[in-house]
């Protein structure tokens, strides 16, 4: 298997860790097989381990700030490194809350000084080919800002202490020009989705849908697109959450509001470049996305974070978007800082192979919507980086069992597999052979696993409990 050549360095040696295994047929063998075996890691897992820990620990001499999402710091011209890049990150570690996130202020410096300013003269001299140039650029950002803003929403901000006035501000001047509305994307993300996961009350879910079917996506996204303002309330309102809703709804009728008044009352044209198309593409894609992320469900426990995400290890998602391709490691602990997901993948293989997860490569979550729409499972075969039992299986094996992750839940399928409802429901108890598996798999890796743990009670890490 071939790696693409601009993958992250952390990436890198996540998928060579990953081959090496593949190589050596170590991985296929199950924890329930290795009863009277002590469990020691390879030296190429010691190793992949410690040099992502080096990578990220501050007081490593190998320690690395990311300050650009395209370039890292081998591909900057020693001049430039020496009296331009490495200044400003010197002293933009001083405002961002972790010395690695320089890039959140790299970002923020962009969209305030470029989108900005763009946007506010296109209100005052609108012309064709500016409004195209600001859409396309301010497009090309979105998916950079948008996981900006997901670490942000997850962990209260991205900057300082001291910088708290810009880290509460920035949103609230950013987010319509980058197609989002106030707020909406934590009301929606931490407060409901990330409660619900992709379960039967999960407004997003996709369980209920035949996720290989562009009909169905289409409606997926409708009701996305035109009814969220509504839904999202009268979730929170079924929770019993009166001022959630409340809150959910004014930050979606304010936008909303503004939106309408920048277009009817100030400049339509400039409003439609700078609000109201950033606004559709940007909902299109959080559908898009979404589906990507939980098209592939299990049919036997769909209500395993394991089996109801997927990890990507592609260009667009990790080097771009903050390493949003590991998915299913960012649904065990939502606040996992996000240069630490490549390292809570490597640590927890283990767990990932019993709970046998689904790690692609070369593919993003635009071309995983795409080629399950046309339903070219074979593409994905090919994507497929296999672990646990699935090393050994042919493309088309690969390929069928992929095609049965699809198929939409009927509602009794949906009583009889999500028996305790959501999975907000605390101390879900959960299937006890899995259990039994990564309880055995942590007893094994204590450390490795401190960071699934430490995860709230909801995701997968219940699994380690024992009954009471």
């Amino acid at each position: 298997m071939a790696t693409a050549p601009d993958l992250t360095e952390a990436d890198i040696v996540v998928l060579k860790n990953l081959f090496h295994d593949i190589d050596n047929g170590t991985a296929g063998v199950a924890a329930d097989d290795r009863k009277d075996q002590t469990f020691e890691k390879g030296q190429h897992d010691e190793e992949a381990i410690e040099r992502i820990k080096a990578w990220n620990d501050p007081n490593s001499p190998d320690f690395r700030a990311t300050v650009f999402v395209t370039w890292d710091d081998k591909d900057i011209h020693p001049i430039l490194n020496e009296w331009l890049v490495r200044p400003y990150a010197k002293i933009a570690t001083g405002i961002v809350r972790h010395p690695t996130d320089v890039v959140f202020f790299t970002h923020i410096l962009l969209y305030l000084f470029v989108n900005l300013p763009s946007a506010i003269w296109l209100f005052y001299n609108f012309t064709y080919i500016h409004g195209v140039l600001h859409v396309a650029f301010t497009f090309w950002c979105t998916g950079s800002f948008t996981l900006m803003m997901h670490n942000h929403i997850h962990n209260n901000g991205v900057l300082a202490k001291d910088w708290a006035w810009l880290d509460l501000t920035f949103p609230y001047i950013l987010e319509p020009l980058m197609g989002h509305t106030w707020d909406s994307y934590y009301y929606h993300h931490v407060k409901h989705h990330h409660v619900e996961g992709n379960g039967p009350e999960d407004l997003s879910s996709t369980i209920r849908y035949q996720r290989d079917d562009l009909l169905n996506f289409l409606h997926y996204f409708a009701r996305f697109f035109f009814l969220i303002w509504l839904d999202l309330p009268l979730y929170f309102l079924r929770k019993s959450k009166p001022r959630m809703a409340a809150k959910a709804f004014f930050s979606e009728a304010a936008s909303l509001a503004f939106m309408y008044y920048m277009m009817f009352h100030v400049n339509t044209r400039a409003a439609v470049f700078t609000l109201i198309i950033p606004f559709v593409l940007l909902r299109l894609g959080l559908m898009v996305g979404n589906w990507g992320q939980h098209a592939l469900v299990d049919d036997i426990e769909p209500d395993s974070d394991f089996r109801s995400s997927i990890t990507l290890i592609d260009v667009p998602s990790n080097r771009f978007c903050f390493n949003d391709g590991y998915h299913t490691a960012h649904h065990l602990n939502p606040r996992r800082h996000w240069r630490d997901q490549p390292l809570h993948f490597l640590q927890s293989k283990d767990a990932y192979r019993e709970g046998r997860a689904l790690v692609f490569h070369n593919i993003d979550y635009l071309m995983m919507t795409i080629k399950l729409l046309q339903k070219d499972y074979m593409h994905l075969a090919k994507c497929l980086v296999p672990i646990g039992d699935q090393i050994g299986m042919t493309q088309q094996e690969i390929a069928d069992m992929l095609k049965t992750k699809t198929r939409r839940f009927t509602e009794e399928e949906i009583q009889a597999k999500f028996k305790q409802g959501p999975k907000s429901t605390a101390n879900k108890p959960r299937r006890s052979s899995l259990k039994v598996a990564f309880s055995k798999a942590a007893s094994r890796l204590p450390d490795a696993l401190a960071p699934i743990t430490l995860s709230p009670p909801r995701v997968e890490a219940e699994l380690i409990r024992k009954d009471q």
